[in-house]
């Protein structure tokens, strides 16, 4: 499984990797530290999984996924639970409150290999954005 690790703080990419090294069948493709990099990034047709932050200068992690036209699993890493329900509404995959617990991230690495592992129809839906909405 090719991840992306996205955050702008060094060392929480840093610990991020150092945990997912544990998992021999998860590698890691690239880092961004800002959403510009990771919009760019993210152009990689062969990215399977992003740990996206949500608080980033210049723009968010929400600001990423608007961006783009294919959406990997997006697994949202942040320390502020605040924005768990609005991640939700977005179709994020999972939500890792920082600092990442190992057990929590295998959790969310075995649930992204059986959701990889599905028929392309059973995955589901990108992320959706809030012009997605339906109007009342």
């Amino acid at each position: 499984m090719n991840a992306l690790l996205v955050d702008d703080e060094r060392l929480a990419r840093q610990e991020l990797r150092r945990l997912l090294s544990a998992h021999g069948d998860v590698s890691i493709v690239g880092e961004a530290v800002n959403a510009d990099e990771a919009v760019e990034r993210l152009a990689d047709a062969t990215i399977d999984l992003v740990f996206l932050d949500i608080q980033m200068p210049g723009a968010s992690g929400f600001d990423v996924l608007e961006r783009l036209d294919r959406v990997p699993l997006v697994v949202f890493t942040t320390a502020f639970d605040e924005f768990a329900v609005r991640a939700f509404e977005v179709n994020a995959f999972d939500y890792l409150m920082k600092p990442v617990r190992p057990e929590r991230l295998a959790s969310v690495l075995d649930k992204a290999r059986t959701t990889l592992a599905a028929p392309r129809d059973a995955q589901p839906a990108r992320p959706r954005s809030a012009t997605d909405r339906v109007s009342p």
